[in-house]
């Protein structure tokens, strides 16, 4: 896992804001994981919890959370990699152009 600079950070939200596809509920998701991944000392892969996510990101309902989650993937944004054993964490990496 690599640590992504400041520049990197800022080029990646500069994406994102031009992006005409993503709405309030992408930009939620994606503003919590960036939080994650600033507190895990900004690396490009970071490990999640649904249940943290969906707090940061202020989304109440799973259908919510999965629909968003799911398009963020499907539009090349983060790259979901589960984990099926209750003692590890799920990884996402997000993807940077």
């Amino acid at each position: 896992m690599t640590v992504i600079d400041a520049e990197k950070w800022l080029r990646y939200l500069d994406v994102l804001s031009e992006d005409r596809r993503l709405n309030v509920w992408h930009l939620a998701l994606l503003t919590a994981l960036v939080r994650l991944a600033y507190l895990q000392k900004g690396r490009g892969t970071i490990r999640i919890s649904r249940s943290i996510l969906m707090e940061l990101s202020h989304i109440h309902t799973l259908p919510t959370f999965h629909k968003y989650f799911k398009q963020l993937q499907d539009m090349g944004f983060i790259k979901y990699t589960p984990s099926y054993h209750p003692g590890v964490r799920s990884t996402v990496e997000f993807l940077i152009p």
